[in-house]
């Protein structure tokens, strides 16, 4: 039978053409001329992506934005972003008749007179809580794994950038609806932005259009949270991708994985069906959420009125450590140049947030400058094999959790009938120690996990087995671990040697230590790198696992006699009959 090659692609750059021709593939054919479709789909749609489940969380963050925007679309039709006032007539009797401005008014037509309004508001809230929660998750999960190293860093960048515009964006977004609540948070930002010396006055003017409230804070917000941060996100979201695809993605280590290849499933058709499922989960979730789980009822707290406050007033989870840092914060004051600078607003909200925001941005950097590693790195590893840096972000979550209950201060002392006063000189310590005992506990946790694996792999894995010896002692029986698991244990590299002390003299070669900052930079890292590297366990040497599987070996044999046959004892353990059973001295 001969084949017509005619219409066959013969490279990566030419497209298969169609026996018979037809409209579709003759538009196909167009575009793949003029734009080089066909290269490009087949080098990308058949690209591998490893699979695990902790993968999945970027991809929730990812598709709760894709529910977000498919949400805001339809709020925005009939939001009005206006501080115009207006008089409520709508079928929400309990505010028929009061004064408020037109955007109140139309979150509160969205809510009741507009068909699935209420649930689509829902739905984009709870979305905006699953972004935000699912990007946090997943920074962890990229960091505890390692996959921010070379030559992810910028990747890592990107995905810092992306929480941080998210919860601008969120902050952004329940202010809108310029209910008493919201309001009330704006207010709190008015005075952040005054609280910056010299410049804070100017930039609230600036930004409220005049004294505050003013009357564009609302139309602006809503530019600032329809357009201009949804832009950002969508570039940097395009990049994070783009460079994903570039550096390909990470994987566990396992038999047959190595730095040089991706062992998974291709693009299509498995992880597109795959993904396409995902968002549909997501989805489901979110819109169960909205249908079933209220949140922001605004109608409960009213219009917005410079002269109220609610009681007991909360912001959205994720800028809750902010608040807890302002409240904890003491009353700390100066006064110069005959103007006040209020560091009990100036450095919780402004300098502690940028502080921290420009720490996780450079963690990776940081990192590598400490180890000195300058390898590319595919493969992860377990939060284990990494004591220091794991110890070092767990510090990090506790110093967050630690803010984080004390923004919820006063609710903690009301629902708990403490003293407000003893929660905040509580909270006041906790900053400065609670970090460091969960960097010492974790760390201690880590190694004691190392400690584990090296016994494992030397002597294999616990079976249950007791054995008697003649002499009468008792041991319990190891076997080897499987192929997998021990792969698994011995991926990771051996740590640099960090005992050595820093050289005061010259070199073998002559050359001087550096001096004056250089120097001081020299011993700050040698110190850190010991910190990081100097307790941890080692994986076991080749020798020393022959070693130990020699030993295995020689065990084996010993006990080898006995397999098949109880060991004395063990037929009285109640999970069998033991008639006729006889200890094994009487045979």
């Amino acid at each position: 039978m001969s084949i017509d090659t005619s219409r066959v692609a013969k490279t990566n750059t030419t497209a298969a053409t169609a026996k018979k021709s037809n409209p579709v593939g003759g538009v196909a054919e167009w575009a793949d001329d003029r734009l080089g479709l066909a290269a490009l789909a087949k080098k990308n749609l058949r690209k591998v992506f490893p699979d695990h489940w902790s993968f999945m969380l970027g991809e929730i963050a990812l598709w709760s934005f894709v529910v977000l925007l498919l949400s805001g679309v339809f709020l925005t039709l009939w939001f009005t972003p206006s501080m115009g006032e207006t008089t409520y007539q709508g079928s929400y009797a309990q505010l028929r008749g009061v004064s408020m401005s037109e955007a109140f008014a139309s979150a509160l037509r969205l809510s009741f007179d507009v068909r699935g309004g209420l649930l689509m508001r829902q739905i984009h809230h709870w979305a905006a809580m699953l972004f935000v929660a699912a990007m946090m998750v997943h920074l962890l999960r990229v960091f505890f794994t390692g996959a921010h190293r070379k030559p992810r860093e910028l990747n890592w960048v990107v995905g810092a950038l992306l929480l941080i515009l998210g919860t601008l964006e969120g902050f952004t977004g329940y202010s809108l609806p310029d209910d008493l609540l919201s309001g009330t948070g704006i207010r709190a930002a008015d005075g952040f932005i005054k609280s910056q010396p010299v410049i804070g006055t100017y930039m609230s003017f600036l930004l409220f259009g005049g004294e505050f409230p003013g009357d564009v804070i609302i139309p602006r917000l809503y530019i600032v949270h329809v357009l201009l941060i949804p832009g950002l996100l969508l570039a940097l979201i395009t990049a994070h991708m783009i460079l994903l695809v570039y550096h390909k993605h990470t994987q566990w280590p396992g038999p047959g994985r190595t730095e040089q290849n991706v062992v998974g499933f291709p693009m299509l058709p498995v992880y597109a069906a795959k993904a396409g499922g995902f968002f549909f989960c997501v989805f489901g979730v979110a819109a169960m959420m909205g249908g079933l789980l209220t949140i922001n009822p605004i109608w409960k707290y009213g219009p917005y009125d410079p002269s109220k406050v609610t009681a007991g007033s909360q912001p959205d989870w994720y800028m809750g450590w902010p608040d807890g840092a302002l409240r904890i914060m003491p009353n700390i004051e100066s006064h110069f140049w005959h103007r006040t600078w209020s560091w009990n607003v100036f450095l919780p909200i402004i300098v502690l947030p940028m502080l921290l925001f420009t720490i996780v941005l450079l963690l990776p950097f940081i990192e590598s400058w400490i180890t000195g590693d300058k390898r590319d790195h595919h493969l992860l590893q377990r939060p284990r094999d990494a004591p220091g840096r794991t110890a070092t972000m767990v510090a990090l979550m506790t110093l967050y959790g630690v803010f984080w209950i004390a923004g919820g201060n006063d609710i903690i002392a009301i629902r708990l009938n403490l003293s407000i006063n003893q929660i905040t000189y509580f909270n006041r310590a906790a900053v400065f120690i609670a970090p460091v005992i969960a960097y010492l506990i974790t760390k201690r946790w880590c190694i004691s996990l190392q400690r584990k694996d090296r016994e494992t792999l030397l002597h294999g894995y616990e079976t249950g087995i007791i054995m008697r010896s003649p002499e009468g002692g008792y041991t319990e029986r190891h076997l080897p671990l499987p192929t997998e698991r021990a792969y698994r244990l011995t991926a990771r590299n051996r740590d640099p040697d960090v005992l050595a002390e820093l050289p005061g003299g010259p070199d073998a070669n002559g050359v001087e230590p550096p001096r004056g900052i250089a120097g001081g930079l020299a011993g700050l890292r040698h110190r850190l790198r010991k910190m990081m590297y100097a307790d941890n366990i080692q994986k076991p040497t080749t020798e020393e696992l022959e070693e130990g599987h020699h030993h295995a070996e020689h065990e084996h044999e010993l006990q080898a006699p006995m397999e098949g046959h109880p060991a004395d004892g063990h037929q009285f353990d109640g999970h069998h009959l033991v008639e006729g059973e006889k200890l094994r001295a009487d045979d």
